[in-house]
């Protein structure tokens, strides 16, 4: 079974990959970068895009959109669908048209690339650690209902809040913060669990009558 569930596994990550690749394919082939831009007008553009003309940013990103895609193409596999890279790229792009001339750097092309990748790097390292709090927290979710469940048969009693950080060596703090987020993950369950429920389909009645017939 976790075999199975690892080429489960395996198989959905092929096919995210295969997904972005083609998301990107498609993405490069309808975009439109439009005339190149001169070395002499790329520094002008730069120049008044560093000052807020809006106009001259426009052009500086539209004639380097490929360059973000082709960046996003080189990570797609890293942890973030192809739209997204691109989204944290195009951020990291506008970044650079507008702190080049102001930079002290001389080659805008590296400039950007290196911006724009920082911000796709910088994306993915988020995304990894949220992934892996995430993972960290379910752990810790689990291993507080276990504990709670087994102090509770031992102390005939529901355990305190200092018990339970003392059996599971966590501060008060700690214990506090898992025991809501179990309580939230519970009542979440409950309400989607009731969701299903539709109150009109159970014949309240013909329970009645048959729980009338039972104790006669």
């Amino acid at each position: 079974m976790a075999r199975q569930s690892e080429r489960d596994e395996r198989s959905e990550t092929r096919d995210s990959i295969d997904d972005d690749g083609a998301a990107l394919a498609e993405l490069a082939h309808s975009v439109r970068s439009g005339r190149p831009i001169e070395p002499a007008e790329q520094l002008a553009l730069l120049e008044r895009a560093a000052l807020g003309d809006r106009p001259s940013e426009e052009r500086l990103v539209a004639a380097n959109v490929q360059m973000v895609i082709r960046l996003a193409g080189a990570r797609k596999d890293k942890g973030l669908s192809a739209a997204d890279l691109v989204q944290e790229g195009s951020i990291g792009l506008v970044e650079a048209v507008r702190s080049f001339a102001g930079s002290g750097a001389t080659d805008f092309g590296t400039f950007a690339e290196d911006r724009v990748g920082a911000q796709m790097d910088a994306a993915i390292a988020a995304e990894a650690a949220s992934v892996r709090d995430a993972r960290l927290l379910e752990a810790a979710a689990s291993d507080y209902e276990r504990t709670e469940i087994l102090m509770r048969l031992e102390l005939l009693r529901e355990p305190t809040e200092a018990e339970l950080a003392e059996k599971l060596e966590w501060t008060i703090d700690h214990t506090r913060y898992v025991a809501q987020v179990v309580a939230d993950a519970t009542r979440r369950h409950d309400e989607e669990l009731l969701a299903f429920i539709d109150p009109d389909a159970i014949d309240f009645d013909h329970d009645d009558d048959e729980r009338a017939e039972f104790e006669e």
